[in-house]
């Protein structure tokens, strides 16, 4: 397929439709040409072939820079519970107008790539304890290491809801979190969650380390800072 073709079949689309440069699905749809007939040898982004066929491109085929695509595939991440599948990226991008198109997390290369960029922007700031929980484990990990999450059963999580901060055991920390969400008044964040094979022991190691500031006789506790610091330090438990 040569370039000078999909650019009369853009120009054909748009005059069809009012002078509106087609999007990449329904390019593909309308003419039969697929991604892999341009991509990548003569554009990277549908946006550049909208470019260079004279349109700006729409708001949904425009190009998103890589920590806005990233932060939208670990909100999903959130959303899911879990790490999405193509098919959940296409539904997400069809019911939501600000999402990527499925086509634009394939910048990364495969799947493994994609993740492995999650990993790297969890890790560069706090807060993102619960979507490093649901990742699966590197195929490199050692086998050591995949034995160690093979025996995980839970995790043993701290919320902060206002001034206060809630700390519990769930096998979910984002379904969890989901959940806390909806009972409590005031706006939740999930501080970080610990993974153990004594989900219940652990939790009441925590309980009986902040006994003292614990408040009434519930889950939530008023902690300062080297409190929720000495609790974020555990990952494995």
């Amino acid at each position: 397929m040569d370039k000078q073709t999909i650019l009369t079949e853009i120009r054909r689309l748009a005059e069809s439709a009012d002078g509106k440069p087609p999007g990449q699905e329904r390019f593909a749809k309308t003419t039969g040409i697929r991604m892999s007939e341009w991509y990548p040898h003569l554009w990277l982004r549908w946006g550049e072939a909208l470019q260079e066929a004279g349109f700006s491109p729409n708001r949904l085929t425009a190009a998103f820079d890589e920590r806005r695509v990233l932060e939208c595939y670990i909100g999903l991440i959130r959303q899911l519970g879990r790490v999405p599948v193509a098919g959940e990226l296409k539904r997400q991008a069809k019911s939501d107008p600000t999402f990527p198109s499925h086509n634009v997390f394939s910048r990364f290369g495969g799947k493994g790539e994609l993740l492995e960029k999650v990993r790297e922007f969890c890790s560069a700031d706090s807060g993102f304890d619960d979507v490093v929980a649901v990742l699966p484990p590197r195929p490199s990990e050692p086998a050591e290491s995949l034995r160690t999450r093979a025996s995980i059963q839970g995790y043993v999580y701290m919320m902060r809801s206002g001034r206060r901060y809630k700390i519990g055991f769930t096998n979910s920390p984002v379904r969890r979190h989901r959940e806390v969400k909806l009972e409590l008044p005031d706006p939740t964040q999930l501080v970080h969650s610990i993974e153990t094979d004594d989900p219940k022991g652990i939790e009441a190691y925590w309980h009986r380390r902040f006994e003292a500031k614990r408040i009434r006789d519930t889950e939530f506790f008023e902690l300062d800072a080297t409190d929720v610091a000495s609790f974020k330090r555990r990952r494995y438990q």
